[in-house]
Parts: C-alpha cells; sequence; structure tokens
C-alpha cells in the first residue's frame, strides 16, 4: 500500500469535510470550490491506493487538472470583483 497515496486520501476527505462545514457556515462559493478540488484529488489518491492508477492515468490527469483548476476559479472569486456574484 502506497503511504503517501493513503496519507493524501486522509487529507483530501478531511479537507473536503471541512470545506462543507465552512460552506454550510458561512454560504460562500469558495470553500465548496475548494472542497470540489480536493474531492477530485481524492479520487486520484483512492485510484493509487488501492492499484488501479495505471489503468485510469488519462482519466486522473484530467480529474487533478479540473480539480487545480475549480482550486484556481475559487480564489479568484475572492481576488477579482468582474467575477458574477452568483459564483462568489
Amino acid at each position: 500500500m502506497d503511504a503517501i497515496a493513503l496519507a493524501n486520501l486522509a487529507l483530501c476527505i478531511v479537507i473536503v469535510l471541512l470545506a462543507t462545514w465552512a460552506y454550510m457556515k458561512k454560504k460562500s462559493k469558495l470553500p465548496l470550490y475548494i472542497g470540489g478540488g480536493f474531492g477530485l484529488f481524492g479520487i486520484s489518491h483512492f485510484a493509487t491506493v488501492i492499484d488501479v492508477y495505471s489503468d485510469l492515468y488519462d482519466a486522473l490527469l484530467v480529474l487533478r487538472v479540473i480539480g487545480y483548476l475549480l482550486v484556481i476559479f475559487g480564489l479568484l472569486t475572492i481576488v477579482v470583483d468582474k467575477i458574477p456574484a452568483k459564483y462568489r
């Protein structure tokens, strides 16, 4: 078992739970973007833990890119004032 992937998976789960909690408390969409991104990273780490990573390499690469884009978009909603309020 890959200990690094297992640790990353556990941390992704914690971040998703904290993001959900933060959203429920503050109703800001930023935690949803960050939690969604880390949820996708967690799927990738889970695939490594169960040893199917090499079979799903291309799909997991796309998931990780989407995860990074979610986090980037979420952070941009804080910095860029021109993003419509319904996305912030």
